[in-house]
């Protein structure tokens, strides 16, 4: 098959509109913080950041488990937020582990972060109840639909219907 007997199946996605929504709602987020001077702070720091001060110092395992994530994503997180100066990093108890920290920075800011979170949480309670359908609800049944069937078995069961994927 050459390129152009292909069609090029990006072109339809039903999910990339939510993620250019975040996208936008995020760029807003960031405009709020650099209408406050808030330098070096990305939308996507926050959530570490508070949890930073909330419990202290952490090591990135510890950091990861308590924000759902990767540890590669978080380590990646650490250095960009290490680069922007909002937290520092220190050998753990064992040689192979790293002590995440606020910096003084990051400490300055902190009460201005948590009044951003609750500010968003509520802006987005107030367009969820205007609309008919609140996304916290259609994520809430999404995650029952795949618990019923996993994402992953139901990817799998299409390819197994697609030539040319065997």
């Amino acid at each position: 098959m050459t390129r152009d007997s292909i069609a090029d199946p990006t072109e339809h996605s039903r999910w990339r509109p939510l993620r250019l929504l975040q996208e936008a709602m995020d760029a807003d987020i960031a405009q709020i913080y650099a209408e406050a001077q808030i330098g070096g702070l990305k939308p996507s720091f926050v959530m570490e950041l508070l949890r930073l001060h909330a419990r202290g110092p952490m090591t990135i395992t510890e950091l990861a488990e308590s924000v759902q994530r990767t540890h590669s994503a978080i380590s990646q997180k650490v250095a960009a937020m290490r680069a922007a100066g909002l937290v520092r990093t220190t050998t753990g108890t064992d040689a192979r582990s790293k002590k995440v920290t606020l910096t003084a920075k990051a400490r300055r800011i902190v009460g201005q972060l948590a009044a951003e979170w609750r500010a968003t949480e509520a802006a987005i309670a107030e367009i969820e109840a205007e609309i008919p359908y609140p996304l916290s609800r259609a994520v809430t049944e999404i995650e029952e639909a795949l618990r019923r069937k996993s994402f992953h078995d139901r990817i799998a069961e299409k390819l197994a219907e697609d030539t040319a994927w065997r």
